[in-house]
């Protein structure tokens, strides 16, 4: 199942991943289950901007889920924080789901840690099952710390540093395609969800980030990786977010990333 959900009220004030995500839909040119937005004030509420409006559309996106019950899913987004429920999903219906998570950030803080107090950057501490309870609430399963597993890492707050060493999550310094594959056979994960924000891109590669972070991973690096990952395991999701691109040239970089999350 395809989904276009350009939430972007998790990112604060990012209504460009509106029309970013819009860009590569009219890129991918197939049919698409589309999420409506919702019309919430964007108020803060327990520490959490534009609470309201999340917990709207992120029930109105599990609905769509309870009712359809697909067994893969592909997300065009949109912010990061929208994926607690298609990653919960999945792994209610997939035992020990590997995420691999292509981001510059971790986002894995808690509400009370956010410099920001934006979701996007809390989406996989909630998974977690820590958190707002109210969005806690729309998950269809927790996942467990040993399931995630970053690659371009480089932004992150003091306490999500302490709390990836604390839970001995996935983040090398020096990430080596190989070494990930072992460690995934070694966990005995079979079944991927890829999720990708286009900001773990280095922006000399693709500049069209919401957010734009320098020593990024290149283009041709994501793509063998995102390959590598298709020929040794079963992918069941992925998603493309957080890019801003208005035009088809901008998205020109990406495509070929686009072509392989969206063709699994």
């Amino acid at each position: 199942m395809q989904i276009f959900f350009p939430q972007w009220q998790g990112s604060g004030t990012g209504v460009s991943m509106k029309t970013g995500a819009e860009t590569v839909v009219n890129y991918l040119n197939t049919h698409l289950t589309k999420l409506p937005l919702s019309d919430k004030a964007l108020e803060k509420q327990s520490n959490i901007n534009g609470h309201e409006a999340l917990v709207h559309q992120l029930t109105n996106f599990r609905s769509t889920l309870e009712s359809t019950q697909p067994k893969t899913l592909q997300t065009i987004g949109g912010d990061c924080g929208l994926e607690i429920i298609p990653v919960s999903y999945l792994a209610s219906k997939y035992n020990n789901l590997g995420v691999i998570w292509f981001d510059a950030h971790a986002d894995i803080n808690l509400p009370e840690e956010s410099p920001s107090c934006n979701f996007h950057g809390m989406p996989l501490r909630t998974l977690l099952g820590e958190g707002d309870t109210e969005l806690k609430s729309l998950l269809f399963s927790t996942i467990n710390a040993s399931q995630i597993h970053y690659i371009g890492l480089r932004s992150i707050d003091e306490s999500e540093q302490k709390y990836i060493v604390k839970e001995g999550i996935y983040a090398p310094s020096d990430f080596d395609t190989n070494d990930l594959i072992k460690t995934l056979q070694n966990k005995n994960i079979t079944q991927l969800y890829i999720h990708f924000d286009v900001d773990c891109l280095d922006p000399k590669s693709y500049k069209s980030a919401y957010f734009n972070v320098n020593n990024g991973i290149t283009t041709d690096k994501a793509q063998k990786i995102i390959l590598e990952l298709i020929n040794n395991f079963d992918v069941v999701g992925t998603s493309i977010l957080e890019s801003v691109a208005t035009t088809d040239e901008e998205l020109t970089p990406i495509k070929p990333i686009i072509d392989l999350l969206f063709n699994v």
